[in-house]
């Protein structure tokens, strides 16, 4: 029998290669899961500064969004308005309250209205509730110096408007422009607004009556 003249290391390291690849293995079946049938994805405090933010809300997200946009409205709620858009009242001698059926016009002639989209005004409760969020994002939003999209966003966030509801957000020389959507309950409110340190300002916007918000599609909310 021949004897073994190499170095018992030479033996083992095949066994340290092994070893060091199933440990690798392990390493990567790890990251794929997080143990409790989730993805892995970065999120939390911990996550990397290019995690992805998810385009959809929880459910816990909407309710709360639901519920700021409540509590802002709160005082709207003696108006006992409707959320939807009012018609706009008819002119002219049909159109007149006071003028009996059979009665006579006025001498003088009577102005058409401006023409209007059919129902194209915020309702009382709307208007009343734009007020409201004006006044408390322009707050918020005079105290962000240099107002970024990101700084905006976040500051937005914080007031309890959720990503979902963010659009048209973009730089504008030294502003940030963006839209928010606050339709609900058959609402079409919005918001139209500028950031620009003590300039900022908010502005009432029309949304579109149903389907998806878009900028083309709003109205001015002022009249």
């Amino acid at each position: 029998m021949t004897p073994i003249t190499a170095p018992v290391s030479a033996f083992a390291q095949p066994r340290r290669a092994l070893a060091a690849a199933a440990l690798a293995a392990l390493a990567l079946t790890g990251c794929g899961s997080d143990g409790l049938g989730g993805s892995g994805t970065a999120s939390g405090p911990g996550a990397g500064a290019g995690a992805k933010v998810s385009a959809t809300p929880s459910t816990a997200e909407q309710a709360a969004f639901v519920a700021m946009l409540d509590k802002v409205a709160q005082p709207c709620s003696s108006t006992g308005a409707p959320s939807g858009p009012t018609e706009k009242e008819p002119t002219g001698p049909q159109g007149d309250p006071s003028l009996t059926p059979g009665g006579t016009p006025p001498a003088e002639p009577i102005e058409p209205g401006a023409p209007t989209e059919p129902g194209a005004r915020l309702s009382e409760r709307d208007r009343c509730a734009s007020v409201q969020h004006e006044q408390r994002i322009i707050q918020a939003l005079q105290e962000v110096s240099e107002p970024t999209p990101a700084k905006v966003r976040k500051s937005l966030n914080r007031l309890g408007y959720i990503d979902e509801r963010i659009h048209d957000l973009k730089q504008d020389g030294r502003t940030t422009r963006f839209h928010l959507d606050l339709r609900e309950n058959g609402g079409r409110l919005c918001e139209a607004g500028v950031a620009a340190g003590e300039e900022t300002d908010v502005t009432p916007c029309m949304g579109p009556a149903t389907g998806s918000f878009s900028a083309k599609d709003l109205l001015s909310g002022r009249k």
